[in-house]
């Protein structure tokens, strides 16, 4: 079958969209290739894993808005783990696989970082944001952490024990890596009496009932618990329906239970960082976070603020390389420091951050108030 020759305008009009979509199609590509690309994982579902998304987020945009790195625009791919360690291994084996990708920010969670950890060794950075198992210490070269580890945490949490004079403690921990290490920690250096140290569920709809009634014939002083704000607000519900009058310590995992403002109030909390805070970066980071979010930040977005940004750094000045994040990275020493929001960011041989602590807080009409102890 043949068909009448086109009129010369058409030809034209044809030739000239094809020319425009092929130019459109080279800009797209020279884009992509002008782009840094770097990745995020963590439990986005759970409420730390949305606030460490937040914090990331926040960050990206930030640098963005400043002209990107060296000029070039920084684009995330993020993935949700679940909190699953099968999930986090295939989710950094993505990673490793995708050459474009220079750097991960996360897990975050101790459970999966440690899963992940291996394929990253292939030669792939990640800064942990808040992943704080002592069992990450030294796992890999290529695996890095802002928080820092329960071995620390758990001093720090044991001594304001003591300094509150609580003589007699009961340990209720999440049967993970972090729950048992911070408890360990805790017990190791608590120097009272330990009457207790239980694994309890980590879901929120678990039977925490017969651990209260337990306790509360044996009337500690303080209920130091190892855990999320799921597995917090389920024990603080519980031992007020069950009358049980005694002081609540949690660890950097109960940031979270300020969302229940009545259920929260008065219980004492361990966390890496504080919005009260008067440092202008920190004032300028919470401001922008409120301004965004319409809420305070916590420890859990102020350190992944800090991954994202420590991230960013050393791509401007490492190189968009790898190599170059993880030499950069390693070369953060005690003299050479990163300034973050949660205070200077430097690293041992071993990839824990150096000089880190718990700032301790009691809950207040729904915020998390500085009681008192180390500063970070």
């Amino acid at each position: 079958m043949s068909y009448p020759p086109r009129h010369p305008s058409v030809t034209r009009r044809i030739r000239r969209a094809a020319g425009a979509a092929f130019v459109l199609a080279l800009s797209a590509c020279a884009q992509s290739r002008d782009e840094v690309l770097i990745a995020a994982a963590g439990n986005w579902d759970a409420g730390y894993g949305e606030m460490n998304k937040r914090g990331i987020e926040l960050a990206v945009e930030q640098v963005n808005r400043d002209g990107g790195i060296r000029g070039r625009p920084l684009r995330i791919i993020e993935r949700n783990d679940n909190g699953e360690g099968t999930k986090a291994v295939s989710i950094a084996a993505e990673f490793v696989n995708n050459p474009d990708i220079v750097a991960v920010v996360g897990h975050v969670n101790s459970g999966t970082m440690i899963a992940a950890a291996p394929v990253y060794d292939q030669g792939l950075p990640a800064v942990s944001t808040t992943a704080s198992t002592p069992d990450l210490t030294g796992i890999s070269p290529w695996v890095f952490r802002v928080i820092s580890s329960d071995s620390v945490n758990g001093l720090d949490l044991a001594r304001f024990a003591r300094s509150k004079g609580f003589a007699r403690a009961a340990v209720l921990y999440e049967n993970n890596s972090y729950g048992r290490g911070l408890a360990q920690s805790f017990e190791r250096n608590f120097g009272g009496t330990i009457i207790a140290s239980d694994p309890i569920p980590t879901e929120r709809d678990g039977n925490f009932e017969p651990f209260i009634a337990w306790l509360a014939g044996r009337k500690p002083d303080v209920v130091f618990v190892a855990g999320t704000e799921i597995s917090g607000l389920a024990i603080l519900r519980e031992a007020r329906r069950q009358r049980l009058a005694t002081n609540f310590l949690g660890s950097d995992g109960w940031t979270g239970i300020v969302v229940d403002t009545a259920l929260a109030e008065g219980a004492y909390v361990g966390a890496p960082f504080s919005a009260q805070d008067p440092r202008p970066e920190v004032q300028r980071f919470t401001a922008a976070f409120r301004d965004k979010y319409g809420m305070a930040p916590d420890g859990n977005s102020a350190l992944a603020y800090d991954a994202t940004m420590l991230v960013a750094r050393a791509i401007a000045e490492g190189g968009a390389t790898r190599t170059g994040v993880r030499t950069w990275l390693s070369e953060r020493t005690g003299e050479k420091p990163f300034p973050g929001v949660t205070g200077p960011l430097s690293f041992n041989s071993s990839g824990d951050v150096v000089g880190k602590g718990y700032v301790m807080t009691r809950v207040r009409s729904g915020s998390l108030v500085v009681e008192g102890g180390r500063r970070s």
